[in-house]
């Protein structure tokens, strides 16, 4: 094996020289030298091996509102990273040059796990994001990375498809702080023709999520014109999302723009972003957001108690702050649900890419 090459435990034998990946619910199985649809999970002598321990397409500290997470810390800077490959096939991949790509072509930089929670804290970063391309298949080096990161205080969040099975979720999980969850669509047949991938796993995690789990979390839908935003389906939606996670759970819903695979639909209007907010709040969903476009009503947080702004935001930027320490009203006093510590950071929105090791 090599450095970056380390043993994983979610597998079992099958018979006939092959073995089974139980990672994620696509359940690859492989002979020795092959690998399984993320590519960076591989059978070797027998076993299935992580192959990008310790190996990233690089570091870059961003605002936390890019994850996007809204309710968690707001304003402060996160060091994010992430390494190659993806256990789901989503034509429309907004990050295909990572998730599609076979490792030895973006895994330029290193680090340890040590090393990435030293640079953490030197960077004073709050936190730390598995991004980018999903955590689920780096499993191991994440968690190991989040063990390095809670020693020293500093929070983890994970931005993901939620597509993974039920043991390696609850470990996982474990060392999460929050986590984006990226829910495509809320039909099969999306899952299924876009992304070759299931919609109840996902479902799964999210009840996992709110109901035996402190994480906090947040959900985005990344709404492709004629795939995913009828008035039907993000009805739908929103209303699964009120009756089994609560109002509480903040929704994003974001633009498509045309990429990889799905170059021939047209970027979402900012009118669709906002349509699918006002249904979303027209069920009972407290905190719905409009991203990857400049609307300052759509993502600015307001108190669903007395209508007051509580942070004002334009993309990932702060422009106003109306809430006490721990998390609360400034006007009425209503609790806004979140992670809150603390002042809002000022970070902004710059993204800076940094060198670690």
């Amino acid at each position: 094996m090599t450095e970056s090459t380390v043993p994983t435990k979610y597998w079992h034998e099958i018979g006939d020289g092959r073995v089974q990946c139980d990672l994620c619910p696509r359940y690859c199985r492989m002979r020795d030298g092959q690998r399984g649809m993320c590519f960076v999970r591989m059978c070797e002598s027998g076993q299935i091996v992580l192959t990008t321990y310790g190996r990233s397409s690089g570091f870059c500290i961003d605002p936390i509102e890019k994850k996007p997470l809204n309710h968690f810390l707001p304003g402060t800077p996160v060091l994010s990273f992430g390494t190659a490959g993806c256990n789901l096939a989503c034509k429309f991949c907004q990050n295909w040059d990572i998730s599609k790509s076979r490792e030895f072509d973006t895994l330029a930089d290193a680090a340890s796990p040590a090393a990435l929670a030293e640079a953490a804290d030197h960077l004073n970063c709050r936190s730390v994001a598995f991004t980018y391309n999903d955590p689920v298949i780096f499993h191991e080096y994440a968690i190991d990375t989040a063990a390095a990161c809670r020693e020293r205080g500093i929070k983890n969040v994970a931005v993901t498809a939620g597509y993974v099975c039920e043991e390696p979720r609850r470990e996982f999980y474990r060392y999460m702080d929050a986590a984006n969850v990226d829910l495509k669509a809320f039909t099969d047949e999306f899952y299924w023709e876009l992304a070759k991938g299931k919609l109840q796993p996902v479902l799964d995690t999210l009840l996992y999520l709110k109901h035996e789990t402190d994480v906090w979390f947040e959900i985005t839908t990344l709404l492709i014109p004629g795939k995913n935003d009828s008035d039907g389906e993000l009805e739908e939606l929103t209303q699964w999302v009120v009756q089994h996670l609560g109002p509480d759970v903040p929704l994003h819903f974001t633009a498509f723009h045309p990429d990889w695979k799905m170059l021939d639909i047209p970027a979402t209007p900012s009118a669709t972003l906002t349509r699918a907010r006002d249904i979303a709040m027209r069920n009972g969903v407290r905190y719905a957001y409009t991203g990857n476009v400049h609307d300052a009503a759509g993502g600015s947080t307001r108190c669903h108690e007395c209508n007051e702004v509580l942070i004002g935001r334009d993309w990932y930027v702060l422009h106003s702050w109306n809430l006490t320490d721990n998390g609360n009203c400034g006007k009425c006093g209503a609790k806004c649900a979140g992670v809150f510590d603390g002042p809002a950071g000022t970070w902004g929105a710059r993204r800076m890419p940094v060198r670690i090791g």
